[in-house]
């Protein structure tokens, strides 16, 4: 289970070191395996290998309707692999079609990640709590 946001930097080659408190789990269980594909706000989405696997199958099994959730997922997928260093690539062009410069910021959200532009990450913030659903709000306790 993935928690929490890290910033992190890109270097100049777009590669970005996994946090360390991620890192251990991803080389034990995913071989250093990942992959990074786009995500419908904006941002790209890191998934373990295993985990990709299950959900690019069913991404493939929706329905015709679904052709351009299909080519933006799976056409935009890359298969990654962390290096000696614990550091992945990420492509130019999932770089630039995420809008990524050199900080950014990485979320654990479960099964998976989300990686964000920093400044981009700061703004959909500040819009995400302005937008919270109150009705959602009284399922949880604080």
């Amino acid at each position: 289970m993935f928690q929490g946001s890290s910033a992190l930097t890109l270097d100049a080659k777009g590669r970005m070191s996994i946090p360390a408190r991620y890192r251990d789990a991803l080389l034990a269980e995913e071989q250093g395996r990942l992959t990074l594909t786009r995500h419908p706000d904006g941002c790209l989405m890191l998934y373990p290998r295993s985990i990709w696997e299950s959900k690019r199958e069913q991404i493939a099994a929706l329905p015709a309707s679904a052709r351009p959730l299909q080519r933006l997922l799976l056409g935009n997928a890359q298969d990654v692999e962390m290096d000696g260093a614990s550091r992945i690539l990420v492509a130019p062009e999932l770089r630039a079609a995420a809008g990524l410069n050199r900080d950014v910021m990485l979320l654990g959200l479960g099964s998976n990640f989300e990686l964000w532009d920093r400044a981009q990450w700061e703004a959909r913030c500040m819009a995400d709590v302005g937008n919270l659903d109150p009705a959602i709000l009284e399922q949880i306790s604080f």
